[in-house]
């Protein structure tokens, strides 16, 4: 490796990664914060849970159907603006799940149908965040390096579950001013969004040609490497907007992101009270509701560091996605505690690894507007399952009286996902065009 790439490459991950890092944090929190809310919300609100799970799931029906519009005008009004408008409308949206018996009360509506519209809304409001920055990362890392980058951004993810799940558990405990810890919990957790909605307009810049904080020398660099990059891609094969969403490439990455999505979501939901169910307290609860993803953070850095080595990825996606299934169907077939932990953790292992192995893999082929596209059409038709997965984990937890046949369908979600994956049709090729020889991982062939 160049001294100058090394030089550049580190100081834009430096520049960018805690902070998106941190921006993740608390978009994945107040997605999720509903399933600590439930201990105490469900009863507040008179929600069975089969509604819980099709308000949880509600989210990302709003957030398949505004997807692409939003990633679309990320793309043309530029990363800073756009990603700062979505966290300040979700962390408002999110702070109003605390008032929902007051909304109820003022509209006349049922407290259920001011859940679901507000679960709906939240959708509305995030949607284009997480494709909006895997797009806005392709702007400013080079494709051998993307699998890394995604990894250590959406570390964001079992970190938030690390540390949120004690705190929210706590926050449980909390009451006063009329209202109890369910709702202080979606209070004080929509905070942080609003406050950094306003330092990403200070903090984040648009595109490389702008970096002023990058030595000329750098920028020039950085700028001809991922033109080079553009430039091949677009010689090989031009990918226009309307093909973006109609490829089979694209189609299959979304298949196989529909099938994480349902096990990831359809467990994250109902984590908190799986565990509760072992007769613990609401702060051991997320003590113990953050152990699996511990081990999903490991897991998630040591396969994407060895995809970018070997970049071999559809194998890696596939192995991923066969621990989730192991790991959650193992889950519902055992009773003891300590045994459905230490399978929940083997799953989330393979959860938490599988997007940052499997998006690199369309920004291979994928450039500008028809990247901004395909992106936010893998992950919009992926999240649909967001719905279903929740949805069918309440169902059939009210129809049998046990999580069992939840987690056994979820496994098998996964399962089909990881034999899908290695349908895909990978080119190594594409990813280490416009680079030196030296230091790169030789492009195996597929």
């Amino acid at each position: 490796m160049d001294e100058i790439e090394a030089r550049t490459i580190r100081k834009v991950m430096w520049r960018l990664l805690p902070f998106l890092f941190v921006c993740y944090f608390v978009a994945y929190l107040d997605r999720v914060n509903v399933g600590f809310a439930k201990l105490q919300m469900n009863a507040a609100l008179d929600l069975s849970e089969a509604a819980y799970g099709l308000g949880a799931g509600l989210f990302f029906v709003s957030y398949f159907l505004f997807e692409v519009p939003s990633n679309l005008a990320l793309d043309r009004f530029g990363a800073r603006l756009w990603i700062a408008r979505i966290m300040l409308s979700w962390g408002i949206i999110s702070g109003l799940f605390a008032f929902i018996p007051a909304i109820s009360g003022a509209t006349g509506l049922s407290t259920e149908w001011v859940f679901y519209i507000l679960r709906f809304l939240l959708g509305v409001a995030e949607a284009g965040f997480f494709p909006g920055i895997i797009f806005y990362l392709t702007l400013w890392f080079p494709s051998v390096y993307r699998a890394r980058v995604v990894s250590l951004f959406m570390l964001a993810i079992p970190f938030s579950s690390i540390v949120g799940g004690p705190v929210s558990g706590a926050l449980l405990n909390i009451s006063g001013a009329g209202l109890d810890g369910w709702q202080w919990l979606f209070i004080l957790e929509a905070l942080p969004s609003i406050l950094m909605a306003f330092g990403v307009i200070f903090y984040l810049t648009d595109k490389p040609a702008l970096a002023t904080w990058l030595s000329t020398d750098e920028r020039g660099w950085l700028e001809t490497r991922l033109e080079a990059e553009r430039q091949h891609k677009v010689a090989v094969e031009h990918v226009g907007i309307v093909k973006a969403l109609t490829d089979p490439r694209v189609l299959t990455c979304a298949f196989v992101y529909f099938c994480l999505n349902a096990a990831s979501y359809g467990v994250a939901f109902f984590l908190p009270t799986i565990i509760k169910d072992f007769g613990v307290s609401n702060f051991q609860t997320g003590l113990l509701a953050a152990v699996p993803f511990l081990f999903g953070a490991v897991g998630m850095v040591l396969l994407s560091r060895n995809s970018d080595r070997t970049l071999r990825r559809r194998e890696h996606v596939c192995f991923a996605m066969l621990l989730a299934a192991v790991g959650l169907a193992g889950a519902g077939l055992v009773s003891a505690p300590a045994l459905v932990l230490g399978l929940l953790c083997l799953s989330q292992i393979g959860v938490s690894a599988t997007p940052p192995l499997l998006w690199p893999i369309p920004s291979a082929f994928l450039t500008g507007t028809s990247a901004a596209a395909g992106i936010a059409a893998i992950n919009s038709i992926g999240n649909l399952s967001g719905f279903a997965g929740p949805y069918m984990m309440g169902y059939l937890k009210d129809a049998t009286g046990n999580f069992t046949a939840g987690l056994l369908v979820l496994g098998g979600c996964a399962l089909v996902g990881g034999i899908v994956a290695l349908t895909f049709k990978v080119d190594p090729k594409m990813e280490v065009a416009g680079t030196t020889k030296r230091g790169l991982a030789k492009a195996p062939a597929h």
